[in-house]
């Protein structure tokens, strides 16, 4: 384990008690909510600035797949400097950049400028992004699964509230005011809440916990030998294909809804009525949200792998469901939920699964290697919406998403699941 740069570690540290390591948990994760409408808000503003520059929407959504890039692809990077240094220093600068790139969007007239504006952004999230999630691998060895679904949660959840007033206020102020106002805020948020995040130190921790489904192994691999693990290229191609498919939803939920004519048209759900894309929105973002820890702390029962298998299989299930029903304005609601509560589980599966088979001393950067796999996904983005706009409708988009969520469904039980037993197997030999 690593400290921060100026606390000289002693050889061994007394166990902290579980409500410092929760408290550690909870910063991390308040942090997570404050990056999640970098990504999750970012549907609300295309049509707007579609409606005030005339572009076409695939240019547009090249914004969002290279705040996705950036994010995501330089993790690794930022996950060196949180095991060397520790986590403070590297969520004070993401913080600072993330209110730096909603801010040029809120000035921005051409596409260069939001390409611009969503790249810095994309940095400043993803550093915050890859330091909570390897923290919470670090202070949670016992509960690797579940410490890294919920902070994953604050992620995929914590832009829930915000749906109505960004649209609201994109509807009264204009976009840009509300770029500039909802970057600015977040960002000063992020930056306090840094000057209270820890790395634990040798000791502090308990051991990982021993569990006959849950595969742990005995040995710590440095990022250069993880990337020569062919085991890990196979993790690496299965969060790909299953990333894409909710990152296209993710970027098109209201394009998608506007050209299946359900956008704006009330749906009354649990004593509540809103607009179909605005109660969608809010569903899909407490399922994304929820999905992290509840499969997190599955797969701490019944294991990575079998939990995989179920969750990618529901999600093949439900995109498919989505493009079945989903023109009416109800089944958009209720189907969205089911993919997004499907899919989010990602974020906690492959980064306990990547630290449980390569060990937890570099474990923010080897999970950040791991996370770049989002942003290959996201390259797919673009491909998608040329697909809906060469075809004039989104059909192709939904067959491919919901048969490669199948395949990695069927990937985890068959290849992934005996070919890490042996790899641990081979480990503990070793040791």
């Amino acid at each position: 384990m690593t400290d921060t740069v100026h606390v000289a570690a002693p050889a061994s540290s007394a166990r902290v008690s579980d409500a410092y390591r929760w408290t550690q948990l909870t910063i991390g994760v308040a942090a997570m909510v404050m990056i999640a409408n970098y990504q999750y808000g970012w549907t609300f503003f295309v049509p707007d600035i579609q409606k005030t520059f005339g572009w076409d929407r695939a240019s547009i959504q090249w914004a969002f797949t290279l705040f996705v890039l950036f994010e995501t692809w330089l993790v690794p990077v930022e996950g060196w400097f949180v095991d060397k240094y520790g986590p403070r220093i590297v969520v004070l600068i993401g913080g600072v950049l993330c209110a730096i790139g909603w801010a040029v969007n809120a000035y921005a007239t051409s596409l260069s400028g939001f390409y611009l504006g969503m790249i810095i952004a994309g940095i400043g999230a993803g550093g915050v992004y890859g330091t909570c999630v390897g923290n919470a691998l670090k202070w949670f060895p016992d509960k690797r699964g579940l410490a890294a679904g919920i902070t994953a949660a604050g992620f995929g959840a914590g832009s829930a509230l915000t749906v109505a007033p960004i649209q609201a206020m994109i509807k009264d102020s204009g976009f840009q005011t509300t770029f500039l106002y909802f970057g600015l805020g977040q960002g000063i948020i992020i930056v306090l809440l840094a000057f209270f995040l820890f790395s634990p130190k040798p000791g502090q921790v308990p051991a990982a916990v021993a569990n006959a489904n849950v595969i742990q192994g005995r040995r710590n691999y440095a990022p250069t030998e993880v990337i020569r693990q062919p085991i890990f290229w196979l993790m690496y191609f299965m969060f790909v294909i299953v990333g894409a498919g909710g990152l296209l939803v993710t970027a098109n939920l209201k394009p998608i809804g506007v050209d299946w004519k359900v956008d704006v048209v009330p749906v009354t759900l649990v004593g509540m009525t809103m607009t179909a894309v605005t109660f969608a929105a809010t569903i899909d973002r407490i399922l994304n949200g929820l999905t992290r820890p509840f499969f997190g702390w599955v797969s701490d029962m019944i294991g990575r792998e079998n939990t995989m298998f179920i969750a990618f299989g529901m999600e093949g299930i439900g995109i498919w469901g989505l493009y079945m029903l989903g023109h009416d304005p109800v089944w958009f609601v209720l189907l969205s939920g089911f993919v997004f509560f499907a899919w989010g589980e990602i974020y906690s599966l492959f980064p306990s699964t990547c630290t449980d088979t390569f060990g937890s001393k570099f474990a923010t950067t080897n999970a950040g290697l791991l996370y770049t796999a989002k942003g290959t996904a996201a390259l797919l983005v673009p491909i998608g919406n040329y697909m809906q706009q060469t075809s004039g409708n989104w059909d192709m988009v939904f067959w491919v998403a919901a048969g490669a969520n199948i395949l990695a469904s069927l990937l985890a039980i068959a290849v992934l699941k005996p070919w890490r037993k042996s790899v641990i197997a081979a480990q503990t030999r070793e040791a």
